[in-house]
């Protein structure tokens, strides 16, 4: 420790029980070396005679928050019985005092397993009651509509084809391709090696206009459209304006639901059928480039291939498909609340929740449809 000046803080015990401090009690002063260690050392000494000490701080000359703390603590962070200080330092300790004992809070009882499940369970029943309850709506809206169309909002739905169907043709186009590239070269494999190349047309016409059209083009409509209408309704949340509908008596299920579920029924079928096409097309590519199958033979066969009831079947899949995507990214859009946070999350939400509601829709389509189109 350097040799102590009249600014270091220092404590001297005089006649045995009074315990005087002197120096400056501030920051700068207890940070220089071996100043904190010295009085650590001394306030231990005293430790064992606290109760019988008496403290004069009369003689510090200056004082901090720091210093205030650091006496403070060593007197147990309660107010000694005999304490002498000065008129201008008495509001720090006057504080500690009123502040009292800073605890931290208590950490909160550990979920039990039953807990989980059953506040599980409570979430997915009211997430399933409110759709069930803007399925409703929906209906009420389109039976308005039926009984008055001119008053149908062909603007709405008009420009919502155009966003969720016409905009979505160069995604669709360009994965269909290149999916149908993939799924033509990994089966011309197999085949050609049990000489069965004239069987890719069958396989590449029921997994693509069967299974892997509709399905590819509902997730990408359910991240790329679902996502964005989602966030459409967020905003519009965020900025109040779904408020200020209500107050103009617009009603949110025929004005913002009923238009885009309307459009993605429309759209989703279109966009099937564009996305078969192009992945066919991909498939019938890599076809002549692996196995030497001309497009005209992939053309003359692929009627007989696929039967009729397979393309009704891939074009029902993506009008229920679109519905469904449409009333999911609606529903979350609706719940988010009027800040950035819940916009994130209810967009994140809608997008896994409608590419999941999409495949279990697909299991059922297969389960159900199991013995049509072979």
């Amino acid at each position: 420790m350097p040799n102590p000046d009249s600014t270091t803080p220092v404590l001297d015990l005089k006649d045995g029980s009074l315990v005087a401090a002197h120096g400056n009690w501030q920051v700068h002063a207890l940070t220089q070396p071996g100043v904190i260690k010295a009085l650590q050392a001394k306030l231990k000494n005293l430790a064992r005679q606290n109760d019988a000490l008496r403290w004069d701080l009369s003689e510090i000359g200056t004082l901090d928050h720091i210093g205030a703390q650091f006496l403070w603590n060593a007197w147990g962070k309660t107010r000694p019985k005999q304490l002498t200080v000065a008129p201008q330092h008495r509001d720090f300790f006057q504080r500690l005092a009123s502040a009292g004992t800073l605890a931290l809070p208590p950490k909160p009882p550990r979920r039990r397993l039953f807990n989980a499940i059953y506040d599980m369970g409570v979430d997915v029943f009211e997430h399933v009651t409110g759709f069930i309850t803007l399925l409703g709506q929906l209906v009420l809206d389109f039976l308005r509509m039926v009984q008055a169309p001119q008053r149908a909002p062909w603007k709405e739905i008009s420009a919502n084809v155009y966003h969720v169907g016409y905009q979505a043709l160069g995604i669709t186009a360009l994965v269909g391709f290149l999916i149908g590239v993939v799924l033509s070269f990994l089966s011309a494999q197999q085949l050609h090696t049990f000489g069965g190349d004239i069987y890719l047309v069958n396989i590449l016409g029921m997994s693509i206009i069967r299974e892997l059209g509709p399905l590819l083009a509902a997730i990408l409509v359910a991240g790329r459209s679902g996502s964005a209408i989602t966030a459409q309704l967020g905003v519009m949340r965020v900025t109040e304006e779904l408020d200020a509908m209500l107050v103009m008596g617009l009603p949110h299920g025929f004005r913002l639901i009923l238009p885009r579920v309307l459009a993605l029924l429309v759209a989703m079928p279109l966009l099937v059928i564009w996305t078969d096409a192009i992945a066919l097309l991909g498939g019938m590519v890599a076809a002549q480039l692996q196995l030497g199958l001309s497009p005209t033979y992939f053309l003359q066969q692929l009627p007989n291939a696929v039967p009729l009831p397979n393309y009704l079947i891939g074009l029902g899949k993506g009008a229920v498909f679109g519905g469904l995507i449409a009333m999911v990214a609606c529903y979350f859009g609706l719940r988010i609340e009027p800040n950035t946070e819940s916009l994130g999350h209810g967009t994140t939400t809608s997008v896994v929740s409608a590419i999941t509601i999409v495949i279990v829709a697909d299991a059922i389509f297969a389960i159900i449809f199991s013995g049509v189109g072979f």
